[in-house]
């Protein structure tokens, strides 16, 4: 049997930091207000000469020094955005011309803040199928440049970042009866409701409007959705692989409102001390939040070899899902 196994991980965040107090200065807002809403403290805002594909270069070198490989030994790029470079060719492309990559295969994939969550599934499926042995994943988005900088109601909650795995076929004897022992993704969950894609979306596309368009939520919408669905995920994953809640190490969510993380928490009644959280500095960086929330935790060392780890994530679509690892 083969395994998918994570053998890095790397994380970029622009340099330029907007806290709360900036942007009180710009809309009507204050830290107090998005503080108590939130519990975001700050979030890092792209350059105007960076792009997704240059976020995403940064992480895809941290990961490949983490991992101990060349560019050469990879032969699938996939980078999970909603915000690409161009509407084509996929950024995934243009990140392999900029790491200097001539073989393999790149393609981008699109679940906004499920994206990663989304990638590792495909990215496992791909390994186990023979298509790749070597994957970088990448999540990577610049998030400010979709946001409607007049609405303090969703541009006080998102930021830019990238965040990357390098994931690798490993061969696995699986012994009957523990399906949970060894390295590498275990179980993975993907749900979509497209009942629900009006209540999370950008009001603009090349079909529609002709236009890049801004983003627009119904935040108390989302937040009845995103408990209940990120739950299923949860319980799903732990089921597939005969697990309690107890047995996680740690759980990496999607950073998006500390208000969800904590009411998810509460619901399966998961440990505070088990969660990463990131959302506070970060805000939400839509598909590059697990990566980056995965990566703080293996640099203080709170994530160590052996250790299982759950990760998970709703987004617009609605999508969700989970995926359980031992790291």
């Amino acid at each position: 049997m083969v395994r998918t196994r994570i053998l890095g991980c790397g994380t970029y965040l622009p340099a330029n930091i907007v806290t709360n107090t900036d942007l009180s200065k710009r809309i009507d807002t204050s830290d107090e207000w998005i503080r108590e809403r939130t519990g975001i403290h700050r979030r890092h805002i792209a350059a105007d000469n960076e792009w997704t594909s240059d976020l995403a270069v940064h992480a895809a070198n941290a990961a490949l020094s983490d991992a101990g490989l060349k560019v050469s030994d990879i032969d699938l790029i996939m980078v999970a955005t909603a915000t690409p470079d161009h509407t084509f060719p996929a950024t995934a492309a243009e990140v392999q011309r900029k790491l200097g990559l001539k073989r393999g295969a790149a393609f981008d994939l699109q679940a906004v803040c499920s994206g990663f969550v989304y990638g590792l599934s495909v990215a496992d499926a791909m390994i186990k199928a023979g298509q790749a042995q070597t994957v970088l994943l990448i999540g990577a988005e610049t998030f400010s440049r979709i946001l409607d900088w007049t609405d303090r109601g969703t541009c006080v909650l998102f930021g830019d970042g990238a965040g990357a795995f390098v994931l690798q076929a490993t061969p696995f004897d699986e012994i009957p009866g523990k399906k949970a022992e060894g390295p590498g993704i275990l179980s993975c969950y993907l749900r979509s409701d497209g009942e629900y894609t009006d209540i999370l979306y950008v009001d603009g596309g090349p079909s529609s409007t002709q236009t890049v368009g801004k983003l627009r939520m119904q935040g108390r919408e989302v937040f009845r959705h995103a408990v209940t669905n990120i739950a299923d995920a949860i319980r799903s994953v732990l089921r597939d692989v005969d697990l309690q809640i107890s047995d996680i190490d740690w759980f990496v969510p999607h950073q998006a409102n500390v208000r969800i993380l904590t009411g998810t928490a509460k619901k399966l009644r998961i440990p505070e001390e088990k969660v990463i959280l990131t959302v506070d500095r970060h805000a939400n960086t839509s598909a590059a939040s697990v990566p980056l929330a995965f990566g703080e935790g293996l640099v203080d060392g709170r994530i160590k070899p052996g250790d299982l780890v759950l990760f998970e994530a709703m987004g617009g679509g609605l999508t969700w899902g989970g995926v359980l690892a031992r790291y």
